[in-house]
C-alpha cells in the first residue's frame, strides 16, 4: 500500500462496546477506516483488533491521535499501539551459514515486498559479509564460542539493535541458541524460522527427525523467541508432502522452500502490525 496509513492495534479485556467506542472515535477524527479486524478469544476473555486508517482523512499526526486516543484505551485497559506506515520497522538480521533464508528477505526487501529498513545483519560466520554488503547492509561478524565470549556477542547484538532504534530481530536460520535474559528484554520482538513443523521435532536437526519417524509432511515454522527453545508463540506454518523414496538429503532441498515462505510471511504480518500475542498463542489477521 503506497498511501500513508495508520495501523492501531488494541488488545484488552473482552467487553460490550469495544468496537462501537474505537470506531466512534476514530469518526470523531474524521479518520477513515479502510481495514478492519477484530477477534473475541472466548479462553482468555481477551478482545483483539486491528484497525487500518488512511493517514491523509485525519488531518493530525500521530502523536495527537496518541494523546486523544489515551483516555479512551485506559477506560478499556487496553494494550495498544498506532504504527505509522511513513516509519518503516528498523530490523536487525541474525543468520549463520545457510544463505537461503537472508538471500530471500534480501530480495524481497530490495524489490519492497517487505517494507523496513534493514539496520544490519550479524552473523557468527564470515561467509556472507560479501553478499550482505553487496545491498549496502552493515555486516557483523561476531564469532562465539566460550560462555563468556557469547556473553559478550549478545551484549554486542543488543548495543548494535539499541544503537539503532531496532524494533524487530529476525532470525533467518541463526543456528544459536539466545540467553534467557536476551530473550526476556526483547520478548515479542524475536521471530525465528524453524525448519520443522513445530511443536514437534525440536532442535538443530528437525529433517532427521522427522526421516526417522517416517513422516509424510515436513514443514516450517515461523515464531517468536523464548527462553524454552522452539517453544514460542506460532505466527505461521505450512508444510510439503513426502514419501517413503525421499532421503534426509532431500528433505533439506524440499525444505528450504517452506522455510523461504514461512518466514516471509511470518516477517511480513509483524512488519504490517497483524500479529499479536495472546498468551502462548497468536492472533494473525491476515
Amino acid at each position: 500500500m503506497s498511501e500513508r496509513t495508520y495501523t492501531l492495534t488494541v488488545a484488552c479485556p473482552d467487553r460490550v462496546g469495544i468496537v462501537a467506542r474505537v470506531a466512534s472515535f476514530i469518526a470523531e477524527q474524521r479518520g477513515w477506516i479502510i481495514e478492519a479486524n477484530h477477534h473475541s478469544e472466548p479462553d482468555t476473555g481477551r478482545f483483539f483488533m486491528r484497525n487500518v486508517i488512511q493517514a491523509s482523512s485525519l488531518g493530525l499526526e500521530p502523536d495527537a491521535f496518541r494523546q486523544r486516543f489515551a483516555a479512551l484505551a485506559a477506560e478499556f485497559q487496553m494494550e495498544w499501539q498506532l504504527a505509522d506506515s511513513a516509519r518503516p520497522k528498523k530490523v536487525l538480521v541474525l543468520v549463520s551459514k545457510h544463505d537461503h533464508c537472508l538471500v530471500d528477505l534480501l530480495y524481497r526487501w530490495r524489490s519492497g515486498d517487505l517494507p523496513c529498513e534493514i539496520i544490519g545483519v550479524v552473523s557468527n560466520h564470515p561467509d556472507l559479509r560479501a553478499y550482505t554488503e553487496w545491498h549496502g547492509v552493515p555486516y557483523h561478524h561476531l564469532p562465539s564460542g566460550s560462555a563468556e565470549e557469547k556473553a559478550a556477542v549478545y551484549r554486542r547484538v543488543g548495543e548494535i539493535f539499541d544503537a539503532a532504534g531496532g524494533e524487530l530481530i529476525v532470525l533467518a536460520r541463526y543456528m544459536q541458541i539466545l540467553p534467557a535474559d536476551f530473550c526476556a528484554r526483547y520478548a515479542g520482538r524475536i521471530i525465528n524460522i524453524h525448519h520443522g513443523f513445530l511443536p514437534s521435532f525440536v532442535g538443530a536437526t528437525p529433517y532427521n527427525q522427522a526421516y526417522q519417524h517416517g513422516v509424510k509432511l515436513i514443514g516450517a515454522t515461523c515464531h517468536f523467541v523464548t527462553a524454552d527453545l522452539d517453544a514460542g508463540p506460532i505466527i505461521e506454518q505450512d508444510v510439503i508432502r513426502i514419501d517413503h523414496s525421499d532421503a534426509v538429503e532431500d528433505l533439506v532441498h524440499y525444505g528450504k522452500d517452506i522455510e523461504r515462505q514461512v518466514l516471509s510471511r511470518g516477517f511480513r504480518y509483524h512488519l504490517e502490525d497483524r500479529v499479536l500475542l495472546n498468551g502462548r498463542r497468536t492472533v494473525v489477521f491476515r
